[in-house]
């Protein structure tokens, strides 16, 4: 059986390295124009053509968002710029146009075209609609239940993914205006605002100035604030009924959730396939790792009930939780003492005497006490913060990538 594909957000090229090392067998990512997250860091031309000569050379896949809602003006230069990803052998383009795709088609005939989730594809004759028009894979929309996608994928056999892990939009397959309307930025041009996440009061038309709360909570009402998506235990569904590619969101995320995340979900992918009931032991251990990344408080999205319910939005609050802070990354090896020592590139402050974690692809995750804190340069300091390197000593086995960690309550 063909392993189902693991797609993991790259905003950036840290992001893709993390997610390439942590097992992802594909990841998405954008150049400076035409993607729906103009604001998480992207690639310029060069950069891109480098990302995807390092994605190729893991032997792994890349795809190009274009999923903007293209206007007239939008199309200038993109004929360029898709004969650049052609040259550059894009291993497919993701868009959410009926526009693009017919210029792509005209332009730049051999990119492979994915389907956005923006295109909110709902049931099995839109997937053949589009099929007929030369689409590899659908991207199937995020308002669907398991009955209904399993009933798509009976249907047809086109490539199909899903989501099934990161933050989810309350608009219909994320066509949202508010951050048009109230910051002049549009998310249908990739330059959501996230006002779904604000807190909001009910106002009288003529009592201007008197606010009231729609829950009784002295912090308003978070009535737009929908769960974050982990769909891990759905995973097995998935696979039996022959989706062909799982999705990860998170281009806005830090190289630590993309990490973190992916890990998860490509060890539960290999064990599934090597042994199902040892996958269901295993569920609440990937439950809690998935705890330890910042996120809402979570929820299965469309997947078993079909449409939401006051269970699926969080109207309390708006806050993230996160369990563990990110504090460190392996990036290279030095000699210290005789020994080949790692080379640890802080990311929050670390002080002498913490218990912190490491981080590493297999989820083997070891705990050890930072007795020492040495310097790139060899001088010994009681605490370091954020921007410098550190060497780590010890039998730790540390491989690069690896990410270090620490428990919040620990100091």
């Amino acid at each position: 059986m063909k392993k189902i594909e693991l797609n993991s957000p790259a905003g950036n090229f840290e992001k893709l390295i993390g997610a390439i090392n942590y097992g992802a067998d594909a990841v998405y990512l954008s150049g400076k124009n035409y993607g729906l997250r103009k604001y998480a860091g992207n690639f310029k031309d060069d950069d891109l053509k480098k990302a995807l000569e390092f994605v190729h050379s893991k032997n792994k896949k890349a795809y190009i968002t274009l999923n903007i809602f293209a206007h007239n003006n939008d199309f200038n230069g993109l004929a360029e710029y898709l004969k650049y990803l052609e040259e550059i052998r894009a291993d497919a383009v993701i868009i959410s146009d009926v526009g693009l795709l017919y210029f792509i088609k005209k332009t730049a005939p051999n990119l492979d075209i994915f389907i956005s989730t923006q295109a909110n594809t709902l049931n099995k004759y839109a997937v053949k609609f589009w099929q007929e028009l030369g689409v590899k894979r659908i991207i199937l929309a995020r308002e669907l239940s398991i009955t209904e996608i399993r009933e798509i994928r009976e249907a047809t056999d086109i490539e199909l993914e899903v989501f099934i892990h990161g933050a989810v939009c309350i608009s219909y397959s994320g066509r949202c205006f508010l951050s048009k309307y109230l910051t002049g930025r549009d998310a249908n041009s990739g330059e959501c605002t996230h006002p779904c996440r604000w807190r909001y009061f009910l106002v009288e038309e003529k009592r201007q100035g008197e606010y009231f709360e729609i829950e009784q909570d002295e912090s308003g009402s978070y009535i737009f604030n929908s769960k974050d998506l982990n769909a891990i235990s759905l995973l097995p569904d998935f696979i039996d009924m022959g989706i062909d590619s799982i999705k990860i969101e998170g281009r806005m995320k830090s190289v630590y959730y993309t990490a973190s995340v992916t890990a998860v979900y490509r060890n539960a992918i290999d064990l599934y396939y090597r042994d199902k009931n040892e996958f269901k032991n295993r569920l609440e251990f990937w439950n809690n790792e998935l705890t330890k990344v910042s996120h809402r408080k979570y929820h299965l999205g469309f997947y078993k009930r079909g449409m939401p319910t006051a269970e699926d939005y969080n109207y309390a609050e708006s806050v993230y939780y996160r369990n563990y802070d990110f504090v460190g990354i392996v990036c290279d090896f030095v000699k210290y003492e005789e020994k080949l020592c790692a080379l640890v590139e802080v990311r929050a402050k670390i002080k002498k005497g913490e218990r912190l974690e490491i981080l590493s692809p297999s989820l083997d995750n070891k705990e050890f006490v930072i007795n020492e804190i040495i310097l790139e340069h060899l001088e010994k300091v009681e605490e370091v913060n954020h921007g410098r390197k550190i060497i780590i000593s010890g039998d730790l086995n540390l491989q690069k990538y690896d990410i270090i960690r620490r428990k919040k309550n620990e100091k």
